[in-house]
C-alpha cells in the first residue's frame, strides 16, 4: 500500500460523497466510478482539498463542512430583480429554473428565478448550496506523485 500522503503535487483516486446533514445526497462516486485528480488542478474547492491534505490510500473520514469553508454564506445582494420584459417572450420563468447570465467580465453567471409576479422576476445568483453545512465523505484509494501519472 502506497504511504505517500495527500499534498499539493500528489495524484489522487478517492470516493467521495457530497451530502447534506439530513443525509440528502448531492452528489456521489460511491457505487460508480472513483475520481482522479490533482491536488490544486481547481477540481475540487480548495477548502475541500484542504480536508483532504495528508491522508493516505485505504484512509476514510467523514467531515462537516459549515458555509464559509463550502460555498459560502447566503448574501442577499445576490438577489436581484428584473423585468419580465428582459427575458424573451417565450422563456420560461418558473421558479427552480436556471438561467445562464453573462457578468461584467462575460464570463457565465447562473442564477435561478426565485418567483414571477407580474412584471418582477427575482433571481437568485447565490450558489444553490449557500448557507448549508455539508457533509463530505471520503474514501482515499491512491495516492501518487503528479508527475508519474502523466
Amino acid at each position: 500500500m502506497n504511504e505517500l500522503p495527500i499534498d499539493t503535487g500528489t495524484r489522487i483516486t478517492l470516493n467521495f460523497a457530497l451530502k447534506f446533514t439530513d443525509g440528502e445526497v448531492i452528489d456521489t462516486t460511491f457505487g460508480k466510478q472513483p475520481a482522479t485528480l490533482e491536488i490544486g488542478d481547481d477540481n475540487l474547492p480548495e477548502n475541500f482539498e484542504a480536508y483532504l491534505l495528508g491522508m493516505k490510500a485505504g484512509e476514510t473520514a467523514t467531515y462537516n463542512v459549515p458555509p464559509e469553508k463550502a460555498f459560502g454564506q447566503h448574501n442577499p445582494s445576490n438577489v436581484q430583480m428584473f423585468k419580465r420584459s428582459d427575458f424573451s417572450a417565450d422563456m420560461v420563468l418558473d421558479p427552480g429554473v436556471m438561467i445562464s447570465f453573462a457578468d461584467a467580465r462575460q464570463q457565465e453567471l447562473p442564477g435561478v428565478v426565485q418567483h414571477v409576479e407580474g412584471d418582477q422576476v427575482t433571481i437568485d445568483f447565490n450558489h444553490p448550496l449557500a448557507g448549508r453545512t455539508l457533509v463530505f465523505e471520503v474514501e482515499i484509494i491512491d495516492v501518487e506523485p503528479a508527475q508519474a501519472a502523466h
